[in-house]
Order: C-alpha cells, then structure tokens, then sequence
C-alpha cells in the first residue's frame, strides 16, 4: 500500500490527533513530517518549538516511526515528498491563520489530483465557519459568540493514542532538529525558559493533571499574579502538544466529581475565548495589523523609541507594569491580567501603537499565538470588537494594589522598588490619561459602522 504524509503542524501530539488516528485507521505506512516555514518566527516560540519538535520525534519513535523535519513552502515541500516517496495520500490539521489559509488552498489546488487529502479540525472547540448569527455573519462580541458556541453541545472525547505506527521500509533523509536555527535566544534567557517550563506533550498532559489543584479556587485568585492559580497550559495549546478537548473535559470531569464547578465553568470559558481570537482572525484576517474599528486608524500615535524601550525593558517606573515585563524577558511568559496592564499602559500611558506591542509579545511570549496576541492587543487598544472600547483606561497603580495587594509579585520581579536606583514614573498617569481621551474625542467623529475587512 502506497504510504501517507502525515503533516504535523500545530498538533505535535500523539494521543487525541485526529489527524494521526485517521491515518494510522487509513493502514498506509506514515510518514511522519514537520514543515519549518516563516511563520515560525518569534524567538522564545521557536524556543520552545525546537524542544517541542524533539520531544515529539521521541514519542514517534517509541510507537515505531520518526519525525521528518524539512523547511521551506509546503506545497513544494508536500509535492517532492510525494514524489519522491510515492505516497498516495496527506492528512493533516488544519490552521485558520491566513497565511495557512493560503497555504491549504495551493495545497489543494495542486496536490489534489495526486494526493488523497484529508484535513481535520482538530486545534479548537468549533470550526469558525460553524457559529454564525442567524443572519449568516460572524459575531463580533464575545458574549453572544460564547452563547452560541457552547449551545453546540460538548466536544468529543480524547481518544488515546495509537499503539505502534508503522512505517515505509525507508524513510527520506531529514534535517537535524540543531540545523533549523531554532534556539537564537541568549543564554541568559534560555535558562530562565529551561528553568519555567517542560515543552512537549509530556509536559502539558502534566499541566493537565495538575488542573485540580488550581480549579476550586480558579474563578476569584486567576486575576492575582502573585499567586500560582492559572493553569499555564497556554504554549501547551498553542503548540497542539494537548488537544483542547483533553483540558476541557479535565475540567468538566473535576466540575462533576469535586466541589469546583464554578472554577471549572471558568476555564471553560477561557477556552471559549481563544476559539473566539481565532474565530475573529479567520473572519477579519486583517486583525494582526489594522484596527478592526477603523476610525483608529488616525489615532494621534506617537513613535517615541526611548518611552517603548523603557517598557520592552521594564523600566517605566510603575512597578506592575514593569513586574510583568520583566517576568516576560525571564521566563517568555506574563500573567494575563498583567499583560492587560502593561499593553493598557504602552497604548494609552505612552500613545504607542498597538502593533508594535503585538510585535514584541510575538518575539518574547512561548505562547505566541497570532490570534490570541492581536485580539487581545486590539481589545486593550479599543479599536477591537469590545463594547466598552477606548475609554477603558487601566490606572496601573490601583491595578497593582487591586491584583497584587502584599505586593509580592512586584518584589518577586522587581526588587529594587524601594531602593532610589528604581526609576521615577516616565510619564504621569493622570495626565496621560487625559490625553488619551482628548484623542478619542477628536477621532469619534471619524467612526464607522462597520468594522474594517
């Protein structure tokens, strides 16, 4: 039987691939692959992606396979492969982001006739095309998009992985995992990433399990960064080492056999909301770099490198701010209501572009997810779909005593704060902040009914 191409993309697991199973059902020999391309481009996910590539090559090879690593375009990738193997089909799972989009449509075009293809939906809860407004178009709020989407029911069952693989007598030469030039980050930061995290599939069924000890009390502490309440699984996700129905069902299974019901209701939810930052980029995939509210596109912003430095460098002067920028340089993570803190502070503190702060979270963030990062940076900035847009305005002080009360995670991160070396606030809240309205009245005039395309 002519073998099969089975393309690892943001899936690299072996239990509850979709993908993988249908493949190993198919009975072809498989080979197993992993395209580098140019989407792989921040340096702390690319990290993380080499030791996530390496820990899926082990896993392969325990089942009795390998992971065969090539880099470049995949439809010409895809094409010599095939050709060279004689493989007679391609399974793979597929990715909303456009670039992928663009990627599965040539794939199609062109491999079609001598490829049997198959591709799954397999990265998120509901395919986007799926939950749309009775009108046929997509929402644009969270809320009725949550409603909606989880009205259709529970998502599958984990399936567990596959006993063996087998594969062609003889498998294509690949490139060694060192030679994609994956691990460009220092020293320094390299350690902080080894010493935060275990990439791999092995690592985030741990997270997994360790769910319980978070969820009785997830709903009130997961806003506080000075205590250990999230669930970390976010590079996990992103990189498909879980599937997102193993954590759902994780907490849904705890929410009926333990007192954690209203924990587990809310990091259900949080699910629902990276559906939603894909969802929003499948629909409007000009989200990474134009404000889906077009009035903004004439904010007064400012190109004030020295201000952006001192916030990529965590030295603004306002310790919450700066707590979770340097966590972020250490350990290629921030706390989620800190990162709302801080990117609230370089828009509308310092008039900064959002884009540019959505650049540097994609360079330093393991969980760089480009749905999840221009959502989020669009929802801060105001120009997003949220029906309390730009007035929204973080005081980061308040905010700090709010969501870090004993000031813990501050010192933890920042532990000169109290020494005269720490640097004096480089703008003032207040003013800054009346600013930034003054601004948005002078663009309201401009505003638009319809979100941009």
């Amino acid at each position: 039987m002519q073998p099969a191409l089975l393309w690892f993309r943001r899936n690299l697991r072996i239990s509850d691939n979709a993908a993988l199973n249908a493949a190993v059902e198919s009975g072809r020999p498989l080979i197993p692959l992993y395209i580098e391309d140019s989407q792989d481009r921040g340096g702390a996910s690319r990290w993380w992606l080499h030791h996530s590539l390496s820990s899926l090559d082990r896993d392969l090879r325990q089942l009795g396979s390998s992971l065969l690593i090539r880099s470049g375009e995949p439809e010409q990738v895809l094409a010599e492969l095939s050709a060279q193997t004689g493989a007679g089909a391609l399974y793979y799972a597929r990715r909303y982001e456009p670039e992928s989009r663009r990627q599965e449509e040539e794939i199609g075009a062109s491999l079609a006739g001598r490829l049997e293809i198959e591709a799954f939906d397999d990265g998120y809860l509901h395919p986007p095309e799926t939950v749309l407004t009775q009108t046929g178009t997509p929402y644009r709020v969270f809320t009725p998009f949550w409603r909606a989407a989880s009205g259709r029911g529970e998502p599958g069952l984990p399936v567990p992985a596959p006993q063996s693989i087998e594969a062609p007598e003889r498998l294509p030469d690949s490139v060694p995992i060192d030679e994609l030039g994956l691990l460009a980050v220092t020293a320094e930061r390299a350690r902080g990433y080894e010493e935060t995290w275990a990439p791999g599939e092995a690592g985030g069924l741990q997270r997994v399990d360790d769910i319980e000890s978070i969820l009785s009390d997830y709903a009130t502490l997961r806003d506080r960064p000075d205590v250990d309440a999230t669930s970390r699984l976010s590079p996990h996700l992103h990189f498909g080492e879980v599937s997102v129905r193993q954590v759902w069902h994780a907490a849904r299974q705890l929410e009926m056999t333990s007192q954690t019901a209203t924990g587990g209701e809310a990091l259900r939810r949080q699910l629902y909301w990276r559906d939603f930052s894909s969802y929003m980029l499948f629909h409007f995939p000009s989200l990474p770099d134009k404000p889906l509210r077009a009035e903004f596109e004439h904010f007064p912003w400012s190109t004030d490198e020295a201000r952006l430095r001192a916030w990529q460098c965590g030295l603004t002067g306002y310790p919450i701010v700066d707590a979770g920028m340097r966590q972020l340089r250490e350990t290629g993570w921030m706390h989620n209501r800190v990162r709302m803190i801080a990117a609230s502070f370089l828009v509308k503190d310092l008039f900064i572009p959002w884009q540019l702060g959505a650049e540097w979270f994609l360079d330093t963030l393991v969980d760089a997810d480009l749905a999840n990062n221009s959502a989020g940076w669009q929802w801060v900035a105001g120009c997003g779909t949220d029906a309390a847009p730009y007035f929204r305005i973080f005081n980061p002080t308040l905010q700090g005593k709010k969501f870090d009360p004993n000031g813990r995670y501050i010192r933890r991160w920042v532990p000169e704060v109290a020494e005269s070396s720490y640097p004096a606030p480089i703008v003032d809240h207040g003013e800054a902040r009346q600013i930034a309205l003054d601004a948005y009245q002078q663009i309201k005039g401009i505003r638009t009914s319809n979100l941009a395309p």
